[in-house]
Protein backbone atom coordinates (compact mmCIF):
# COMPACT_ATOMS: atom_id res chain seq x y z
CA UNK A 1 0.00 0.00 0.00
CA UNK A 2 1.01 3.60 -0.58
CA UNK A 3 1.69 6.03 2.23
CA UNK A 4 -0.73 8.81 3.06
CA UNK A 5 -0.66 11.76 0.69
CA UNK A 6 2.00 14.11 2.06
CA UNK A 7 -0.30 17.11 2.05
CA UNK A 8 -3.78 18.18 1.22
CA UNK A 9 -3.37 20.73 -1.55
CA UNK A 10 -5.53 23.32 -3.24
CA UNK A 11 -6.46 20.60 -5.72
CA UNK A 12 -7.79 18.21 -3.04
CA UNK A 13 -11.40 17.34 -2.27
CA UNK A 14 -11.70 15.65 1.12
CA UNK A 15 -14.43 13.17 2.07
CA UNK A 16 -14.63 11.75 5.59
CA UNK A 17 -16.61 8.99 7.26
CA UNK A 18 -17.40 9.56 10.95
CA UNK A 19 -17.69 6.46 13.17
CA UNK A 20 -14.43 4.54 13.36
CA UNK A 21 -12.74 7.15 11.13
CA UNK A 22 -12.88 10.57 12.76
CA UNK A 23 -14.14 9.24 16.09
CA UNK A 24 -13.56 5.95 17.87
CA UNK A 25 -16.40 3.42 17.82
CA UNK A 26 -18.55 3.16 20.95
CA UNK A 27 -20.83 0.43 22.38
CA UNK A 28 -23.87 2.47 21.35
CA UNK A 29 -24.05 5.08 18.55
CA UNK A 30 -25.06 7.89 20.91
CA UNK A 31 -22.08 7.16 23.19
CA UNK A 32 -19.44 8.24 20.66
CA UNK A 33 -17.01 10.77 22.11
CA UNK A 34 -15.85 13.54 19.77
CA UNK A 35 -12.36 14.83 20.67
CA UNK A 36 -12.52 18.47 21.75
CA UNK A 37 -10.18 19.67 19.03
CA UNK A 38 -11.86 17.80 16.15
CA UNK A 39 -14.53 20.38 15.31
CA UNK A 40 -11.98 23.18 15.11
CA UNK A 41 -9.70 21.03 12.98
CA UNK A 42 -12.48 20.22 10.52
CA UNK A 43 -13.51 23.85 10.32
CA UNK A 44 -9.94 24.89 9.54
CA UNK A 45 -9.59 22.26 6.82
CA UNK A 46 -12.94 23.28 5.33
CA UNK A 47 -11.66 26.85 4.96
CA UNK A 48 -8.29 25.74 3.59
CA UNK A 49 -9.98 23.61 0.94
CA UNK A 50 -12.36 26.43 -0.03
CA UNK A 51 -15.32 24.28 1.01
CA UNK A 52 -14.31 21.13 -0.89
CA UNK A 53 -14.83 18.85 2.09
CA UNK A 54 -17.82 16.67 2.96
CA UNK A 55 -18.92 14.19 5.57
CA UNK A 56 -19.98 10.82 4.12
CA UNK A 57 -21.67 8.66 6.74
CA UNK A 58 -24.23 5.96 7.29
CA UNK A 59 -25.73 7.95 10.14
CA UNK A 60 -28.95 9.95 9.90
CA UNK A 61 -28.60 13.73 9.74
CA UNK A 62 -30.39 14.41 13.03
CA UNK A 63 -28.30 11.76 14.75
CA UNK A 64 -24.85 12.98 13.77
CA UNK A 65 -25.07 16.76 13.50
CA UNK A 66 -25.16 17.38 17.29
CA UNK A 67 -21.72 15.77 17.51
CA UNK A 68 -20.25 18.36 15.14
CA UNK A 69 -22.25 21.49 16.03
CA UNK A 70 -21.88 24.33 15.25
CA UNK A 71 -20.01 23.07 12.18
CA UNK A 72 -22.34 22.45 9.22
CA UNK A 73 -20.50 20.70 6.39
CA UNK A 74 -21.69 19.46 3.02
CA UNK A 75 -22.65 15.87 3.79
CA UNK A 76 -24.09 12.59 2.61
CA UNK A 77 -26.14 10.85 5.30
CA UNK A 78 -27.58 7.33 5.39
CA UNK A 79 -25.01 6.00 2.91
CA UNK A 80 -25.86 8.73 0.43
CA UNK A 81 -29.65 8.46 0.49
CA UNK A 82 -29.83 11.98 1.98
CA UNK A 83 -27.29 14.45 0.61
CA UNK A 84 -26.63 18.09 1.47
CA UNK A 85 -24.55 19.76 -1.24
CA UNK A 86 -22.82 23.10 -0.79
CA UNK A 87 -26.08 24.90 -1.59
CA UNK A 88 -27.54 23.49 1.63
CA UNK A 89 -30.67 22.12 -0.04
CA UNK A 90 -31.22 18.48 0.90
CA UNK A 91 -31.51 15.90 -1.87
CA UNK A 92 -33.24 12.71 -0.72
CA UNK A 93 -33.64 9.41 -2.53
CA UNK A 94 -37.04 7.69 -2.41
CA UNK A 95 -37.68 5.89 0.86
CA UNK A 96 -37.86 2.11 0.38
CA UNK A 97 -40.34 -0.19 2.11
CA UNK A 98 -38.63 -1.11 5.36
CA UNK A 99 -41.61 -2.60 7.22
CA UNK A 100 -40.65 -6.29 7.05
CA UNK A 101 -37.03 -5.61 7.98
CA UNK A 102 -38.02 -3.39 10.90
CA UNK A 103 -40.52 -5.94 12.15
CA UNK A 104 -37.92 -8.73 12.02
CA UNK A 105 -35.29 -6.59 13.76
CA UNK A 106 -37.66 -5.46 16.51
CA UNK A 107 -38.85 -9.00 17.14
CA UNK A 108 -35.26 -10.15 17.52
CA UNK A 109 -34.35 -7.22 19.77
CA UNK A 110 -37.36 -7.92 22.00
CA UNK A 111 -35.92 -11.36 22.74
CA UNK A 112 -32.29 -10.19 23.10
CA UNK A 113 -31.85 -6.95 25.12
CA UNK A 114 -28.28 -6.42 23.87
CA UNK A 115 -29.57 -5.61 20.37
CA UNK A 116 -30.40 -2.08 19.24
CA UNK A 117 -32.73 -1.21 16.33
CA UNK A 118 -32.10 2.12 14.59
CA UNK A 119 -34.77 3.45 12.23
CA UNK A 120 -33.46 6.22 9.96
CA UNK A 121 -35.31 8.20 7.28
CA UNK A 122 -34.46 5.85 4.42
CA UNK A 123 -32.75 2.88 6.08
CA UNK A 124 -32.59 0.80 9.24
CA UNK A 125 -29.82 -0.80 11.24
CA UNK A 126 -29.61 -3.63 13.74
CA UNK A 127 -26.65 -3.14 16.11
CA UNK A 128 -25.16 -6.10 17.98
CA UNK A 129 -22.00 -4.57 19.50
CA UNK A 130 -23.34 -5.37 22.98
CA UNK A 131 -24.26 -8.91 21.89
CA UNK A 132 -21.53 -10.02 19.44
CA UNK A 133 -22.62 -13.64 19.70
CA UNK A 134 -25.79 -12.59 17.81
CA UNK A 135 -23.97 -11.63 14.60
CA UNK A 136 -24.98 -14.68 12.56
CA UNK A 137 -28.59 -14.63 13.75
CA UNK A 138 -28.96 -10.89 13.09
CA UNK A 139 -27.51 -11.20 9.61
CA UNK A 140 -29.69 -14.18 8.76
CA UNK A 141 -32.85 -12.49 10.03
CA UNK A 142 -32.26 -9.32 8.03
CA UNK A 143 -31.31 -11.25 4.89
CA UNK A 144 -34.50 -13.30 5.12
CA UNK A 145 -36.62 -10.17 5.69
CA UNK A 146 -35.50 -8.56 2.41
CA UNK A 147 -34.94 -11.70 0.33
CA UNK A 148 -37.86 -10.96 -2.00
CA UNK A 149 -37.24 -7.23 -2.46
CA UNK A 150 -34.55 -6.51 -5.08
CA UNK A 151 -34.78 -2.81 -4.25
CA UNK A 152 -33.17 -3.37 -0.87
CA UNK A 153 -29.56 -4.13 0.00
CA UNK A 154 -28.02 -5.69 3.10
CA UNK A 155 -24.86 -4.04 4.44
CA UNK A 156 -22.68 -5.89 6.95
CA UNK A 157 -20.68 -3.40 8.98
CA UNK A 158 -18.74 -3.41 12.24
CA UNK A 159 -21.15 -4.95 14.78
CA UNK A 160 -24.12 -3.82 12.70
CA UNK A 161 -26.21 -5.08 9.82
CA UNK A 162 -28.11 -2.47 7.83
CA UNK A 163 -30.90 -2.47 5.26
CA UNK A 164 -30.94 0.35 2.71
CA UNK A 165 -32.01 1.10 -0.84
CA UNK A 166 -29.97 -0.81 -3.40
CA UNK A 167 -29.85 2.36 -5.49
CA UNK A 168 -27.73 4.50 -3.14
CA UNK A 169 -24.17 4.19 -1.83
CA UNK A 170 -21.34 6.27 -0.47
CA UNK A 171 -19.61 5.90 -3.81
CA UNK A 172 -22.55 7.35 -5.73
CA UNK A 173 -22.78 10.21 -3.24
CA UNK A 174 -19.10 11.08 -3.68
CA UNK A 175 -19.49 10.90 -7.46
CA UNK A 176 -22.38 13.39 -7.23
CA UNK A 177 -20.30 15.80 -5.14
CA UNK A 178 -17.44 15.56 -7.64
CA UNK A 179 -19.69 16.93 -10.40
CA UNK A 180 -20.46 20.06 -8.38
CA UNK A 181 -18.55 23.15 -7.28
CA UNK A 182 -16.29 23.42 -5.35
CA UNK A 183 -15.41 19.71 -5.67
CA UNK A 184 -15.32 19.43 -9.47
CA UNK A 185 -11.86 19.22 -11.00
CA UNK A 186 -10.13 18.31 -7.74
CA UNK A 187 -8.35 15.14 -6.60
CA UNK A 188 -10.61 13.29 -4.17
CA UNK A 189 -9.43 11.73 -0.92
CA UNK A 190 -11.87 9.57 1.07
CA UNK A 191 -11.15 8.13 4.51
CA UNK A 192 -13.35 5.39 5.98
CA UNK A 193 -13.04 2.35 8.20
CA UNK A 194 -15.73 -0.18 7.25
CA UNK A 195 -16.87 -2.42 4.41
CA UNK A 196 -19.62 0.14 3.83
CA UNK A 197 -16.88 2.56 2.71
CA UNK A 198 -15.46 0.33 -0.03
CA UNK A 199 -17.78 1.80 -2.68
CA UNK A 200 -16.39 5.22 -1.82
CA UNK A 201 -12.78 4.05 -2.08
CA UNK A 202 -13.51 2.56 -5.48
CA UNK A 203 -15.04 5.76 -6.83
CA UNK A 204 -12.32 8.15 -5.63
CA UNK A 205 -9.59 5.91 -7.02
CA UNK A 206 -11.35 5.64 -10.38
CA UNK A 207 -11.31 9.45 -10.38
CA UNK A 208 -7.55 9.51 -9.79
CA UNK A 209 -7.73 10.10 -6.05
CA UNK A 210 -6.88 8.15 -2.92
CA UNK A 211 -8.87 5.84 -0.66
CA UNK A 212 -7.69 5.74 2.97
CA UNK A 213 -8.66 2.70 5.02
CA UNK A 214 -8.69 3.32 8.77
CA UNK A 215 -7.92 0.15 10.72
CA UNK A 216 -7.75 -3.51 9.80
CA UNK A 217 -9.62 -5.61 7.26
CA UNK A 218 -9.46 -6.30 3.52
CA UNK A 219 -9.87 -3.23 1.35
CA UNK A 220 -9.48 -1.81 -2.14
CA UNK A 221 -8.11 1.44 -0.65
CA UNK A 222 -4.58 2.30 -1.71
CA UNK A 223 -3.60 3.66 1.73
CA UNK A 224 -4.10 2.40 5.28
CA UNK A 225 -3.69 4.06 8.68
CA UNK A 226 -3.88 2.31 12.02
CA UNK A 227 -6.78 4.07 13.71
CA UNK A 228 -8.74 7.35 14.02
CA UNK A 229 -5.93 8.85 16.11
CA UNK A 230 -3.49 8.32 13.23
CA UNK A 231 -5.93 9.83 10.75
CA UNK A 232 -6.51 12.88 12.94
CA UNK A 233 -2.75 13.33 13.26
CA UNK A 234 -2.46 13.42 9.47
CA UNK A 235 -5.32 15.92 9.22
CA UNK A 236 -3.69 18.07 11.90
CA UNK A 237 -0.46 18.05 9.93
CA UNK A 238 -2.35 19.23 6.86
CA UNK A 239 -4.19 21.91 8.83
CA UNK A 240 -0.93 23.44 10.07
CA UNK A 241 -0.10 24.43 6.50
CA UNK A 242 -0.51 28.01 5.26
CA UNK A 243 -3.80 28.68 3.43
CA UNK A 244 -4.06 26.51 0.33
CA UNK A 245 -3.98 29.00 -2.53
CA UNK A 246 -3.32 26.66 -5.46
CA UNK A 247 -6.95 25.87 -6.24
CA UNK A 248 -7.74 24.28 -9.59
CA UNK A 249 -8.53 26.60 -12.49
Amino acid sequence: MKTLPRLLTGRSALFLDFDGTLAELAPRPEAVVVPRELIGLLGQLFEQLDGAMALVTGRAQADIEPFLAPLRLPAAFEHGAVRRPTSGTLVQAPTPELGPALAAARALAARHPGLLVEHKQTAMALHFRLAPEMQAECTAAMAAAIAHDPGLQLLRGKAVVEVKSAHVSKGLAIAAFMKEAPFAGREPVFAGDDVTDEAGFDVVQQLGGTGVKVGEGPTCAAVRVADPLALRAWLQQAARLPPLNTAPP
